[in-house]
């Protein structure tokens, strides 16, 4: 459900690697509303990029829209990867370089 008149889209962080380094997106899962932004922040353990699953995503939604450029990562700490939502459903993504030591995240979009 998008968002009311007068309500103010929001943004939503979700740090790329934990705390102590685990190679994890934090949260695994968030959910936000149509129309809102969920900023990816570089947070340890980088180079680290997001990457939508084309297989798991809302039909419609282009997966080259949302996920980052091929070759594009974030090397430094801090750096950040915004991108906002307009179509409801349920979005899988990964870090490509450390898809294999489960970073992976859930995204769901109302």
């Amino acid at each position: 459900m998008a968002a009311a008149p007068g309500e103010k889209a929001e943004t939503k962080t979700v740090k790329m690697g934990a705390d102590s380094g685990q190679l994890v997106f934090v949260p695994y899962e968030i959910t936000i509303n149509k129309g809102d932004t969920v900023t990816w922040v570089n947070n340890k353990g980088g180079p680290h990029n997001v990457k939508f699953d084309e297989e798991a995503i809302p039909n419609g939604v282009d997966v080259e829209s949302i996920s980052m450029d091929d070759g594009e990562e974030l090397g430094d700490e801090g750096a950040t990867f915004s991108k906002k939502f307009d179509t409801a459903g349920t979005y899988r993504y990964y870090c490509e370089p450390h898809r294999g030591a489960g970073m992976n995240g859930l995204l769901i979009v109302k």
